[in-house]
């Protein structure tokens, strides 16, 4: 059984964690100018797509036939003009990578964040953490040796995700690529080599802000918001097959159902899509008020939530639990209904008064389907704080439920910027939570599931009883 304790208490000062080096700046200081230009134009491929090639040999016309520099020329002006009408339709291209990180990536704070990613293992007691100077450390129950993953090309981490199926496959969203890490958890080194790492890119598929396992562990799940296109990865053969549909100006969101038969795809426009993942076909669900935001499906992949920006409501998406897996999709209710009004409202904290609500940044659910966290988006024009953490009790039986019990706090002035529900805690629900101030704590829920409360007596605390105490205490 998973209990608080096993758990340490970590804190990683934001001052005493430096970003590291950009990488075109690193890259000036290191890279030999004896290069040829059709080496910089391969290098230029693979990081950042046809455009650069042209913009490389445009600006290198005295190394390259003089037909290839006219054409680059011309080909360069095509290609920014069709960038500047497709910017016009999706701001966010006009982006810079780490801009676009920042935007999508699920951290509140990313560019200032001493944690910029965390995750926990879906079945052991271990998690991941990605610090600012994109360094990932793995903490296990099991063993005092905390691994240091460091890799090259391991720049502008967004995201963690750990096979399911396996104790010691790690994946690594970067600003340029996907790392698979091989962490066997019998070695003694603290130190993981390189060469225990596979690296998974592909042309125009960067930034990486988004991945999720299948629950079967065969496949991976990547998306970026300048690629139209998710990939599908196998990370035994170290291929991908990209799934592109026409619309939404790429993919900025993904999200497996827990029963493996769908895939939820947000797009950094006001579409989202939920794909069947037995043929690969989708719905869409269109015309929202603005791009989706956060997600998270229920444990029986029956109830999708969602948010939109700046929209204080939680929506739902309902999918039949007895249908079968092709159809189920197609089943899903045709419109989203909003479920939850997160409206601002003020708090009584000790002798403060917190306005909280409005804007959701992101939310999790926990693995029985009791609990939902909601972490919101502060507002400094509307006073609206993002210091508290809002909790809510649900029931998925035999209609879902959402009703508000409680709010959670960190040190004062310190905000979460990361929240996450172990998916193996046996005694309720723990929520791991990323502060500001660079610590994470491991916060207990402790309840009787909603199955079982007509099971216990009535002369105690049980079916019928008034609780008087107080729901918080204060240490």
């Amino acid at each position: 059984m998973s209990t608080v304790g096993e758990f340490p208490s970590l804190h990683f000062p934001p001052d005493s964690i430096r970003a590291s080096r950009e990488e075109s700046s690193a890259k000036a200081a290191f890279l030999p100018h004896n290069e040829t230009v059709w080496k910089r134009a391969k290098e230029a491929w693979y990081e950042h797509g046809l455009g650069a090639v042209l913009s490389e040999l445009v600006n290198s016309r005295a190394e390259v036939p003089g037909w290839l520099g006219w054409s680059s020329s011309a080909g360069l002006a095509v290609v920014r003009w069709l960038g500047s009408l497709h910017g016009s339709l999706f701001p966010h291209l006009a982006l810079s990578n780490e801009d676009m990180i920042a935007t999508f990536a699920e951290n509140a704070d990313w560019y200032h964040s001493a944690i910029r990613a965390f995750c926990w293992h879906p079945h052991i007691h271990k998690f991941a953490v990605a610090l600012r100077d994109n360094s990932i450390k793995v903490y296990s129950r099991t063993s005092k040796i905390v691994p240091l993953l460091k890799h090259k090309v391991q720049k502008g981490v967004s995201a963690l995700a750990w096979e399911p199926q396996c104790a010691s496959v790690l994946a690594v969203g970067c600003q340029n690529c996907v790392l698979i890490w091989h962490v066997d958890p019998m070695s003694l080194s603290s130190r993981p080599s390189t060469t225990t790492c596979q690296v998974l890119s592909r042309p125009g598929h960067s930034p990486i802000t988004c991945l999720a396992w299948s629950p079967h562990g065969k496949l991976l799940a990547s998306a970026s918001p300048a690629d139209t296109a998710m990939m599908i990865w196998s990370a035994s053969t170290e291929t991908g097959v990209p799934l592109r549909r026409v619309g939404g100006g790429g993919v900025s969101l993904l999200r497996w159902s827990p029963d493996g038969n769908k895939l939820f795809a947000a797009t950094p426009s006001s579409l989202l899509r939920v794909w069947e993942t037995e043929t690969w076909t989708c719905e869409r669900w269109t015309n929202l008020a603005g791009r989706c935001q956060s997600s998270c499906w229920s444990p029986d992949g029956a109830v999708l939530l969602f948010t939109v920006a700046d929209e204080p409501v939680i929506y739902s998406i309902t999918f039949p639990r007895d249908a079968d897996v092709v159809t189920s999709v197609k089943a899903g209710s045709k419109s989203a209904v909003v479920c939850v009004d997160v409206s601002q409202v003020a708090v009584e904290v000790g002798e403060e008064v917190l306005n909280v609500g409005g804007s959701v940044h992101s939310m999790v659910w926990d693995p029985t389907g009791e609990r939902l966290a909601v972490m919101f988006t502060a507002d400094p024009e509307k006073g609206t704080t993002s210091q508290l953490i809002a909790l809510f009790r649900t029931r998925l039986h035999p209609v879902l439920e959402i009703m508000p019990c409680g709010f959670i706090r960190g040190e004062p002035g310190v905000s979460p910027e990361l929240i996450s529900f172990q998916e193996s805690f046996e005694s309720g629900a723990l929520l791991a939570v990323c502060w500001s101030n660079g610590k994470l704590s491991f916060i207990p829920l402790m309840f009787v599931p909603s199955d079982d409360v007509n099971r216990i007596p009535r002369n105690g605390f049980g079916n019928g009883t008034v609780f008087t105490g107080q729901m918080f205490s204060q240490q």
